[in-house]
């Protein structure tokens, strides 16, 4: 018993002499050197926030609570010297525990060393403020919890002086265990740390971008270390990031990735973007000559030069032509045949109106894995614009036999261009079949063109019943829309529908009346029908406003 209560005697001694302050390890004054005083400012200027922090890494990397970054445009930090100088960019944070790892443009930084693993509770452990040497908090661990499996969260008795979170809490042995949290509580002895690993181990990855603890901060994000996930984060940025930002970060790659033809390539297309071709054949140059993989860089450039005469051929830039796009493509292959290659040289071709010759290289990639529907449809527009539909049709019967039915939407836009060559083919009811198909895939985005698009299959394929419908369909959804109206009317004549014609014919009148169509079917339809005098003076009106066949109709029927 009397073992027991010494034992326990012990312990109170223990935690009342841990919760004060005792003479000062002898590491506190070197370890000094390595805290600072973090400021974060916003766009204007204004301060921010502050907190501790210190250095963890010979080239300035350091560690602090994220907090005072939210917002923040600008941060420095002050060492004990009282010297600042600036945070150039984020490298890591997590909102959760309230820690961030950034890069100081620090002049020979000292740094801490972190204990390898998470100190147990009843640790003795030690506070290091900034500027702090004498009177240094010392304090013991009440608690540690463990979380993301290997990382320590500390509940310590420990007095924290104004200003200290952020601050290096250390064992005996001048290891940093922890950093110091935002006291829940001014003047409370027991406050909160946690693991000084887990900040050290933040990293940025290719996906960082999107992280909100680092949207929420202004400074500038560093690219990840791995060159695959830098450009994990060019890519993902190039459709995030304004020009300005986006241009910032890719010369921050190159400087980091001096030797990567990528960083090369990407500013090249980015100069390209914005029309400045010389620096964007400049970029290449040097692409080619840092690659290691030059057949990619050809490629690039043909890709670029052919957006650029296709699509942006204002303003011009003489050294890049077609001749220019096919002859990178060629020298891709040449490094590196791949189909790809073949394939950008193929588009060339049939930009330059070479269309037997991108066919043969369409019949030579068939053979390879790149074999698909779009490669069978563009194949099929050579044979459209060389004039012959049956090949350009049996090309398109190509593409649909790699769908199966029931039809995925994938084969949608396929379904249309095989029935629009049907139909260029006199072949319309085929057409009719395919449009039917496609309505079914695509039934909640069709419109009023696609059933004016069916109407004219119909009326082609003499299917006038179906042909009404679609006609009636396609103005329900645009009744503004004369041209339907006309069409409408005309079919009714053709049929007969002598009565329905004269009530399209008016409709068609009253949306548009200063256009000769309504006036020309009115008549026409009211002559057939016998009414020969109404008829005729609606054909004159029609011929007044320059329908070139009202004057036929007239004479015909003005006998």
């Amino acid at each position: 018993m009397r073992r027991l209560l010494l034992g326990l005697s012990f312990i109170i001694c223990f935690l009342s002499f841990s919760a004060g302050v005792s003479a000062q390890p002898g590491w506190t004054k070197k370890a000094a050197k390595s805290v600072f005083t973090l400021k974060t400012f916003d766009a204007d200027g204004t301060l921010l926030g502050s907190s501790c922090g210190f250095y963890v890494g010979d080239n300035g990397e350091a560690v602090s609570c994220f907090s005072p970054f939210k917002g923040a445009a600008r941060a420095v930090v002050i060492d004990v010297s009282g010297k600042e100088s600036a945070v150039t960019f984020m490298l890591g944070a997590n909102d959760t525990y309230d820690v961030a790892r950034f890069l100081v443009d620090a002049s020979k930084p000292q740094p801490l060393t972190i204990a390898p693993g998470m100190a147990p509770a009843y640790t003795g452990v030690w506070l290091l403020p900034w500027r702090e040497t004498k009177n240094v908090p010392e304090g013991v661990i009440r608690k540690t919890e463990t979380f993301n499996e290997e990382y320590g969260y500390y509940t310590v008795a420990i007095d924290m002086p104004e200003g200290t979170a952020g601050a290096p809490l250390m064992d005996d042995e001048g290891l940093v265990i922890g950093i110091m949290q935002q006291p829940y509580n001014a003047g409370d002895s027991v406050n909160y740390a946690v693991s000084a690993r887990f900040a050290d181990s933040l990293r940025i990855t290719g996906l960082s971008i999107n992280d909100p603890a680092l949207r929420s901060t202004a400074i500038k994000k560093a690219l990840p270390d791995d060159i695959s996930q830098a450009l994990l984060t060019l890519y993902v940025a190039s459709a995030q990031m304004d020009s300005a930002a986006y241009a910032t970060l890719i010369d921050d790659f190159i400087t980091k990735f001096p030797k990567s033809q990528e960083g090369y390539v990407y500013r090249a297309q980015l100069a390209a973007n914005g029309d400045h071709y010389d620096l964007a054949d400049r970029d290449i140059e040097t692409a080619l000559r840092v690659a290691d993989s030059p057949d990619e860089v050809h490629y690039s450039l043909s890709q670029m030069i052919y957006q650029k005469v296709l699509f942006r051929p204002q303003p011009p830039y003489e050294p890049w032509t077609l001749e220019r796009a096919l002859a990178e493509a060629e020298a891709a292959n040449a490094a590196n045949p791949q189909p790809t290659y073949r394939h950008q040289q193929a588009m060339v071709m049939f930009a330059q109106k070479r269309y037997d010759d991108a066919y043969a290289v369409y019949e030579e990639l068939f053979t390879t894995p790149m074999r698909s529907a779009d490669l069978f449809y563009e194949a099929s527009r050579c044979k459209f614009m060389a004039g012959d539909t049956i090949a350009q049709i049996a090309l398109l019967d190509s593409c649909m036999s790699l769908f199966s039915r029931p039809y995925l939407k994938e084969a949608a836009p396929f379904l249309l261009a095989s029935a629009q060559a049907r139909m260029n083919a006199n072949r319309y009811r085929e057409a009719v079949g395919q449009l039917n198909d496609y309505e079914q895939l695509m039934a909640a985005q069709v419109n009023d063109q696609f059933y004016y698009l069916r109407f004219q299959a119909e009326v082609g394929g003499r299917l006038f019943q179906q042909a009404l419908n679609d006609i009636t369909k396609a103005i329900s959804m645009d009744p503004q829309s004369d041209l339907y109206y006309a069409e409408k009317a005309s079919l009714q004549v053709r049929v007969g529908q002598y009565d329905e014609a004269i009530e399209t014919a008016r409709e068609c009148i009253a949306v548009a009346p200063d256009h000769s169509d309504g006036y020309l079917f009115l008549g026409l339809a009211q002559c057939l029908k016998g009414m020969k005098e109404e008829g005729l003076k609606n054909l004159r009106k029609a011929q007044e406003l320059g329908d070139p066949q009202a004057e036929g109709l007239i004479e015909k029927y003005a006998i």
